[in-house]
């Protein structure tokens, strides 16, 4: 069997220097029957390892289970890397970050009473470790000393940006080494003196996390790594966005500079995104420091293939940068061709406020979305006052849109940091949509409790005597099931079904909606918000079949009655 190791100044396969040109690829944010054409696309670029994050909170999104179907076959996702002829690089957290909901972190483990985030604490290390059995009995058998692809795996995840809990990171990696793992392991930091030193630990490789500046930051990781390879284990080529930001982009020449720079030193490299893919469903996650900041369902990361797998310019950047270090294939993937345009009618409306597909509660106060188990619910009480007065929230995480007998009155929202308006009369049935946006990622608010927080005051006095019911989006393209359909007021579910020649991928116009939620043939493309800068939902091929095809829109505002396809991918304005 192949044999790779950390050297006096290199890793070393089957005890020759070898340098890691790897690029990230997320298997969950990739319809899997696109995996196989963007590994080889990655490897055309001249990549030789692909490196993926492992997100505990889609493996398991109740206790006691680990779902590894569909986009969340990670052996699956392996096997296809090593039948590509490349290796493999595992990073199961626990911890991820990624832009992803809660950073991974699965939301029920963090409403334990007394649980200690990310650290040497019994109740989240016996989750812990059940978790990472449970990746590493799929990694273990994959990896390069058994025939595998899997040259390393990564412990934690940045952690000196989060603490310096060293007895933490031991265990951690004695759990990881007791599960079979017998690759060489590693950590990654921003390189700060700080940061590595919190991070690091002594007995596993230091690596960095940057995208600028090489030699400096390679000076000062090799102060916290004085022996053994130098790696960039983040070399941030793009960015991620936020809802009512701008499109995130990176000079393709710049990067393709720094990339030269990392490769000339004799680094390794892994870069941070080869392809960012999607984040479908309710995937996407947040950021708040002092300002909620919501992230977009497109993960296109300005990387070297877009989010539909096409090539760009930063791709033949790097492609030819990393041409001059390692051998490249004579082949380039062809190019795109346009996706096809049409329009279908949206038909059928049911109001969600009549019919909101879930089984209603009865709750003395406001419960939370977490209480739910829910990210999106309606709640209803009666008011018997009479004249106009103020409605308060304690805190809204993260939306709520406010319905009187039925008719808007107007919407709060999180970073707006809005928490009142006034209420033209109290008397009548009062309605609230509450909607989680996406859980914060980093930071100190990881794992905070997501609805309506504190109580609901009418003036200065508290409501009580709540019916809830906590919609089941994943019900939702089977809503006319059982409801007839009818126009009504507030947030309502459109469908429409269209044919096609061929299944290729669609991109779904969002610019002429308002905010909502999206399915083609029940599957979650993602959130979609008028305020940009994404203006399409990529629709993958696979997800298409022959014969009708069902879309489905869950409108929370207002929306144009027809869906669009477009030919292209819109991210930014500039492009409308």
């Amino acid at each position: 069997m192949p044999d790779f190791t950390i050297g006096a100044s290199d890793f070393l396969l089957d005890g020759r220097p070898f340098q890691i040109i790897s690029g990230a690829l997320h298997y969950f944010r990739v319809h899997p029957d696109c995996w196989a054409d963007r590994i080889a696309k990655a490897r055309q670029m001249g990549l030789n390892t692909i490196e993926t994050y492992v997100p505990w909170n889609l493996h398991s999104p109740r206790p006691g289970e680990f779902d590894t179907a569909g986009i969340l076959d990670l052996g699956r996702f392996l096997r296809e890397v090593a039948e590509a002829g490349m290796y493999a690089i595992v990073r199961p957290g626990p911890y991820i970050c990624a832009e992803l909901d809660n950073g991974g972190l699965p939301p029920w483990l963090l409403r334990t009473e007394g649980l200690g985030v990310r650290r040497f604490e019994p109740q989240y290390m016996a989750a812990v470790t059940r978790y990472l059995q449970d990746v590493l009995a799929i990694v273990r058998p994959l990896q390069i000393d058994r025939g595998g692809p899997v040259l390393l795996v990564q412990v934690e995840n940045e952690y000196g940006a989060f603490g310096d809990d060293q007895t933490y990171l031991k265990a951690l990696t004695e759990v990881i080494r007791g599960a079979g793992t017998t690759v060489p392991l590693v950590t990654v930091d921003q390189p700060t003196d700080e940061m590595l030193s919190a991070g690091g630990l002594d007995g596993v490789l230091r690596t960095g996390s940057f995208g600028s500046r090489v030699a400096e930051r390679l000076e000062t990781l090799r102060k916290h790594q004085p022996t053994g390879p130098l790696m960039c284990m983040e070399f941030w080529d793009g960015w991620f966005d936020y809802w009512g930001g701008r499109h995130h982009t990176t000079s393709a020449a710049d990067a393709a500079a720094a990339l030269d720079a990392l490769l000339a030193a004799g680094a390794s490299v892994n870069i941070y995104m080869v392809h960012g893919g999607t984040n479908f469903g309710l995937t996407s996650g947040a950021n708040d420091k002092g300002v909620y900041r919501p992230t977009v369902t497109s993960y296109d990361y300005d990387a070297p293939l877009d989010e539909a797998g096409h090539p760009t310019e930063k791709y033949f950047a790097f492609r030819d940068v990393i041409s001059r270090y390692a051998p490249v294939p004579s082949s380039v993937p062809s190019a795109a061709s346009p996706a096809p345009e049409f329009n279908v009618a949206l038909a059928d409306p049911v109001g969600l406020l009549a019919c909101p597909g879930g089984t209603w509660s009865e709750h003395d106060q406001v419960p939370s979305l977490d209480e739910l188990d829910a990210r999106l619910a309606i709640f209803r009480t009666e008011l018997r006052l009479g004249g106009p007065a103020l409605l308060t929230f304690g805190e809204i995480r993260d939306r709520v849109q406010v319905f009187l007998d039925g008719a808007p009155v107007g919407i709060l929202e999180r970073e707006r940091h809005e928490r009142s308006l006034m209420l033209p009369h109290t008397r009548g049935r009062l309605e609230l949509v509450v909607e989680d946006q996406g859980r914060v990622n980093y930071g100190p608010r990881i794992g905070e409790a997501k609805g309506l927080i504190g109580p609901v005051l009418l003036g200065d006095v508290e409501l009580h005597d709540w019916s809830v019911c906590g919609v089941e989006l994943d019900r939702v393209p089977q809503l006319w099931q059982a409801t007839p359909s009818a126009v009504a007021p507030g947030p309502t579910a459109w469908r429409a079904t269209f044919e096609l020649d061929t299944r290729t991928d669609l991109f779904l116009r969002i610019d002429a909606w308002g905010k909502g939620y999206a399915w083609i043939n029940g599957f979650n493309l993602g959130r979609y918000w008028r305020r940009g800068p994404q203006q399409t939902l990529y629709v993958p091929g696979p997800l298409l079949v022959d014969g009708p095809n069902e879309l489905v829109v869950l409108e929370l505002e207002t929306l144009e009655p027809t869906a669009a396809f477009a030919a292209g991918p819109w991210l930014g304005y500039t492009d409308l």
